[in-house]
């Protein structure tokens, strides 16, 4: 491990010496991701980018790509474009990154199942704000805003989410 990598522990995230309340998957944490399952998937994953939303934002770092209207995240595993980050108007089945509510106002992208995903295996793992304290996820890993907006810019090319 690295002095870079945030840890998944039992009493929250670790990193750069300090511990943050977060929040995973409704299902727990498995070696055997997806599609849809709400799990968190143990690993290494390296953190590949970052997204904001501009309008409610500045910008948490000089690599963070701001969010628009029409950004999606593709989770049709029978798409060519899954697990990739597409634009409206999209028919197949995705999320969209610009939401009403602030849980994607700032999103740490994983390479879970990335660049190259394999059909049914889940589509991203953000770390992003979460809903409420103990509110899962749908196998993200989540932080309060405050705690997601302190870490955002501390974050490096070589930091790494692990879940053991």
């Amino acid at each position: 491990m690295s002095a870079w990598d945030m840890v998944l522990t039992s009493k929250g995230l670790r990193f750069r010496g300090q511990t943050y309340p977060c929040t995973i998957g409704k299902g727990g944490v498995t070696e055997r991701k997806r599609e849809g399952d709400g799990v968190t998937p143990r690993g290494v994953h390296r953190i590949v980018g970052m997204l904001y939303r501009p309008d409610r934002l500045a910008r948490p770092s000089d690599w963070a790509i701001p969010i628009g209207p029409g950004d999606l995240w593709s989770d049709d595993p029978k798409d060519q474009d899954y697990n990739n980050m597409v634009r409206a108007p999209y028919a197949p089945s995705h999320e969209a990154l610009r939401r009403a509510d602030p849980l994607y106002d700032l999103i740490l992208l994983t390479d879970w199942n990335w660049p190259r995903a394999v059909p049914g295996r889940g589509s991203a793992i953000f770390i992003h704000q979460w809903r409420r304290p103990g509110y899962p996820t749908e196998g993200c890993v989540a932080l309060n805003r405050a705690d997601l907006h302190h870490i955002a810019p501390k974050i490096r090319h070589r930091t790494r989410l692990i879940i053991p």
